[in-house]
């Protein structure tokens, strides 16, 4: 027996007692405010990671991917029992129209946030309405609490940088959170969950009376919680190759259930050592098998194919650990999943048995009441592991069962983008979460950039109160902002639409000096109807010229401005005057007279004609 397995076997053992109430049936001692539970003599804490679009990668990406997510196993010591979850559960409704759906303003556009909220319901219908929520679940062994939640802050810190490295994200759980996982998992029906500690503390209650089921029931081969039906299933059989999409099709189940992967590292000596001696166990098998061939004068007998490949996997284990710096793992998989009866149970599993022997393995079912209940225990994100079913893998073994399939983007307050074509759900990015909101709208031409670019600009003004400035020269969203009750400004030689050039309004510029700013952007303009540009010389003429056109008047226009350059007596001054002609009295006079449109509307569209 390998010493730190025993001595951790020992110490997750517990003591057999029957469940006599309900909240019997969830093992958790003692709960505290970040988020630890005490289980006896050992403390778990769970994190939650995002997901990352492992299915669409290319097969370079892949392979670095899962050589990260094997540095990442390799990670955990062999004090550490470590749990990987994959959550399958129902779209919070609640949460979903809280987050996302658009809250009535009363000015005037409700109605098409009333369309807007009932298209995104429709779509919500039209989805799996199942989302995946990934957990990493740890268990120690420690004196008290104090010592766990110091060993919690140390890997949390190693945590953060490997998920960093896979491109994903490790975020801790609150106790709030960690329990509402159980809530949601026992009383799938109720959609709110709201615990308060210190009220319950108060009233003397018990945290449990929140999450567990009514009333349980444990059968032979499923069990019962409330008026849903559940089942508890292991791995039984693993082959000698497996695919790394056999979790993603698993867990590709349109109903509640969880997957689970219970992980115990082996210090690399002992490993070493363990292997050695089955291997000196299998050569000496062989030594005998050839001695009695020997004593029956059978010198030219074969090593039977069997002995032979319990050699070279032993050979090859051995060369796995102390060569490409693997680790012996003792795994364990199991799986539950909810139905709505007892027929559509059955169904399910046949369907999950189906998957399995897809990949060449066998799903096999916990037989007697108890066991089911010790599976429900060890598949839920709790930290426990009550299952002596163990099974000795590697560390790229372990990595082929990589959780991660596609990322669902989910942003509060976000809107909607389409669906995700891996997972079927809905998009919803909100875009000022985002290190860089910037973005382009590409694609071949009739694929519909233009339409969701109006879509997009629609769900903007129904939603925030951001200022949106259109530039459009094609004429192509007049129409939108005008029902939105935007301002639409025609620039064109001609047009009836005039912008002031000139104006100022209280905040201009960001230097400070709002003169000097404008100063510069006169300047700039002039710029770019002289092929040479301007001098120095100009420029100081300009300069002037502006500073004392505001001070002579309140409301200059470029047109002012024209009128001053030709009072100086220089004949650069005459010349900037004549380059200025085009925009107050040539074809370009559309910002050289009074603003006439509505340059404060927070919907802006300027049509370029």
């Amino acid at each position: 027996m390998i010493k730190s397995f025993s001595k951790l076997k020992k110490q997750n053992k517990e003591e057999f007692r029957v469940p006599k109430t309900t909240q019997d049936t969830i093992p958790v001692d003692t709960v505290y405010k970040d988020g630890i539970f005490k289980i006896g003599n050992r403390y778990t804490k769970s994190y939650r990671f995002l997901d990352i679009n492992y299915a669409i990668a290319s097969k370079e990406e892949k392979t670095g991917l899962f050589l990260d997510y094997g540095d990442l196993l390799n990670s955990f010591d062999s004090s550490v029992m470590v749990k990987i979850t994959v959550n399958n559960h129902k779209i919070d409704l609640h949460k979903f129209k809280e987050d996302i759906l658009i809250p009535f303003k009363e000015d005037g556009l409700d109605e098409y946030r009333k369309e807007y909220n009932e298209m995104l319901l429709d779509k919500l219908k039209e989805s799996d309405d199942i989302v995946q929520e990934k957990y990493l679940t740890l268990t120690v062994f420690k004196n008290n609490v104090e010592e766990a939640r110091s060993y919690f802050s140390r890997i949390g810190t190693e945590l953060s940088s490997h998920f960093a490295k896979l491109g994903s994200k490790c975020i801790e759980l609150n106790l709030e959170e960690r329990l509402k996982i159980l809530h949601d998992f026992y009383r799938s029906d109720e959609s709110e969950f709201n615990f308060d500690m210190k009220d319950n503390m108060r009233k003397g209650h018990s945290f449990k009376d929140l999450i567990c089921p009514l009333a349980p029931e444990f059968k032979h081969k499923y069990f019962k919680l409330d008026d849903k039906y559940g089942r508890v299933l292991y791995l039984s059989n693993y082959p000698r190759f497996i695919k790394d999409s056999i979790v993603s099709e698993l867990c590709n189940l349109n109903k509640n259930m969880m997957y689970s992967m219970d992980l115990i590292s082996i210090p690399t000596d002992e490993a070493v050592k363990e292997i050695e001696r089955k291997l000196l166990g299998v050569n000496t098998n062989i030594t005998n098998w050839q001695r009695r061939q020997n004593a029956n004068n059978n010198f030219s007998a074969v090593i039977p194919y069997d002995m032979e490949m319990q050699r070279e996997e032993c050979k090859e284990f051995l060369d796995d650990l102390t060569i490409r710096d693997q680790r012996m793992m003792l795994c364990n998989i199991t799986i539950v999943h909810l139905a709505d009866s007892k027929e559509e149970l059955d169904n399910d599993t046949e369907l999950l048995k189906s998957v399995a022997r897809k990949f060449m393995c066998d799903l096999s079912i916990l037989y007697f009441s108890s066991r089911q209940l010790d599976g429900l225990c060890t598949v839920l994100p709790i930290g426990l592991n009550r299952l002596n079913i163990i099974r000795t893998l590697l560390t790229e073994s372990a990595s082929v069962f990589i959780p991660f399939r596609a990322q669902e983007i989910a942003d509060k307050g976000g809107i909607w983008y389409g669906q995700n074509a891996i997972t079927n759900n809905p998009i919803f990015c909100n875009k000022e979460c985002l290190q860089n909101p910037n973005a382009f709208v590409l694609g071949v031409p009739g694929s519909g950039k233009s339409f969701l670019t109006k879509e997009e600009i629609e769900f903007i003004i129904m939603r925030t109160d951001d200022d949106i400035l259109i530039c459009d020269p094609e004429n192509e969203y007049s129409n939108i902002i005008r029902k939105f009750g935007g301002e639409v400004i025609e620039i064109s030689a001609g047009s009836k639409d005039h912008i002031n050039a000139m104006d100022m309004k209280d905040g201009y510029g960001d230097s400070g000096d709002p003169v000097r700013d404008k100063s510069q952007f006169i300047m700039s303009l002039i710029e770019q109807v002289s092929r040479k540009g301007i001098d120095d010389l100009e420029r100081s003429i300009i300069d002037r010229c502006v500073r004392e056109t505001y001070m002579e008047f309140e409301r200059p226009t470029l047109k002012t401005l024209r009128a001053k350059l030709l009072e100086q007596q220089e004949k650069e001054a005459k010349a900037l005057a004549l380059k200025l002609e085009i925009f107050t009295d040539g074809s370009l006079d559309a910002f050289a007279h009074e603003t006439n449109v509505d340059v404060d509307n927070r919907i802006v569209s300027y049509n370029i004609l």
